[in-house]
């Protein structure tokens, strides 16, 4: 029998979640319920409450990983809104080769990695415009999650052989390897253009150099209106002058950003009006 949350253990959770990850869980009460009644009754305990009493009272974090863990969204696929990456190789992809043609490096954030659908996406985008040009590049990808399964998941870079069905057959001939039977897996060279690493979206973005496109999909719909501006603010101040915001088609920005529109989902920083980029080594 499914354990149901007391008014108040939900309001704990969604609470909790809003405060620490942005995440907001309002009006997803079953969901709730669904994704840990079993992980909770498995592990001993007879409540919602002595679950959560338990998660929070551990000084390691690991307990709230967990939780954080079940309760994020992770569903994606290859080129998943394929717009996007045709807009990428079309027009972002020349812009980095042809501005960034002195120093021949590329820095790309993928900030809602998930199992690494998108960020291999968009590795394989960049492999097939650069081809035998990318040598002598500084190419990185970095791909985020808040989520520590996921990220071991898309490090592996192991998929189903129904995951894999949007790639187009040349791009699974040249960037898949057969692994058995039901399942393939990314080849070294693309594994080793994408850099995954865990991280907050409510954390501050501090890195080594601006970013020439932050892609941020289908996550900020999760946010509130608040978080979601204060978010895209500070993508803006860490993305490179003439660089690129992606979001999802099912997003929006709000008025009062610093961003200008390019096309639906795309935005480009046009000037350096926006604050200082300077960066030191830290989050991402």
């Amino acid at each position: 029998m499914m354990l149901k949350l007391t008014d108040d253990d939900f309001h704990r959770l969604v609470t909790y979640m809003k405060k620490n990850y942005g995440i907001n869980l309002e009006k997803k009460r079953i969901l709730i319920e669904g994704r840990l009644s079993n992980m909770v009754t498995s592990r001993g305990f007879r409540s919602f409450k002595e679950f959560i009493d338990f998660a929070f009272a551990d000084k390691t974090g690991n307990e709230t990983m967990q939780l954080v863990n079940k309760l994020t969204t992770n569903h994606t696929f290859f080129l998943r809104e394929p717009e996007h990456f045709e807009f990428l190789k079309s027009t972002v992809l020349p812009y980095i080769e042809k501005n960034n043609a002195r120093e021949r490096s590329m820095n790309i954030w993928c900030a809602a990695s998930s199992t690494g659908q998108e960020p291999y996406s968009i590795a394989m985008t960049v492999d097939e415009y650069f081809g035998s040009r990318s040598s002598g590049w500084n190419m990185r990808i970095l791909a985020t999650d808040i989520d520590t399964d996921v990220l071991q998941t898309a490090r592996d870079g192991i998929y189903t052989n129904d995951m894999v069905k949007d790639v187009p057959p040349q791009w699974l001939s040249r960037y898949f390897t057969r692994k058995d039977d039901k399942h393939y897996q990314i080849i070294d060279r693309i594994k080793k253009l994408v850099e995954f690493r865990q991280f907050n979206l409510m954390d501050n973005i501090v890195c080594t150099r601006p970013y020439d496109l932050i892609s941020c999909r289908n996550v900020m719909i999760y946010f509130e209106q608040a978080t979601k501006n204060a978010l895209i603010e500070r993508f803006y101040d860490v993305t490179k002058d003439g660089g690129y915001l992606f979001i999802g088609h099912a997003e929006s920005v709000g008025r009062d950003t610093r961003y200008t529109y390019i096309k639906p989902a795309i935005y480009r920083k046009v000037s350096g009006a926006g604050k200082s980029s300077h960066i030191h080594i830290g989050a991402v």
